[in-house]
């Protein structure tokens, strides 16, 4: 099986940007922890990070058209404000978890509501990475069979 983590905005700076709010971790941790899942069960992942809302859309798209069998998406502040990538969501065959380090039902009020959820699979927010290693789980034991 061959999966896809999609990171948003400002999530290139994890481990630096607001370490109390979204832990020392980086994405690179993030990265490891998943491939060392993945490899147990003889499947791969790709992780991509961009800033940019047009290529997270095109990457969404790309998926569908290649080989992909789930994607881990954490969107960032996109999940808030952007119609565009639930649109693409909505518009792909392929399985997508959102996933936000932070309780965003915790913080701000804006942050509360996610444009994303109601297209997605399921959402995960407030766990930290270990929200990544719940999604890639979730996405295993939908193509796998129950491996708990």
């Amino acid at each position: 099986m061959k999966y896809l983590c999609l990171n948003g905005p400002n999530l290139h700076r994890l481990g630096k940007r607001e370490p109390a709010i979204y832990g020392s971790e980086t994405l690179q941790d993030v990265a490891e922890m998943l491939e060392n899942i993945l490899r147990v069960y003889d499947s791969e992942i790709e992780l991509k990070q961009s800033n940019y809302e047009g290529q997270l859309i095109d990457w969404l798209y790309e998926a569908e058209d290649g080989d992909i069998d789930g994607i881990i998406f954490n969107p960032g502040a996109y999940t808030h404000t952007s119609i565009a990538l639930r649109d693409a969501i909505a518009g792909i065959d392929v399985p997508v978890i959102e996933v936000h380090i932070s309780n965003i039902h915790k913080r701000e009020a804006f942050r509360h509501h996610s444009f994303l959820a109601p297209v997605c699979v399921g959402q995960i927010s407030g766990l930290g990475i270990f929200g990544y290693e719940a999604a890639i789980r979730s996405l295993l034991k939908t193509h796998k069979g129950d491996l708990y």
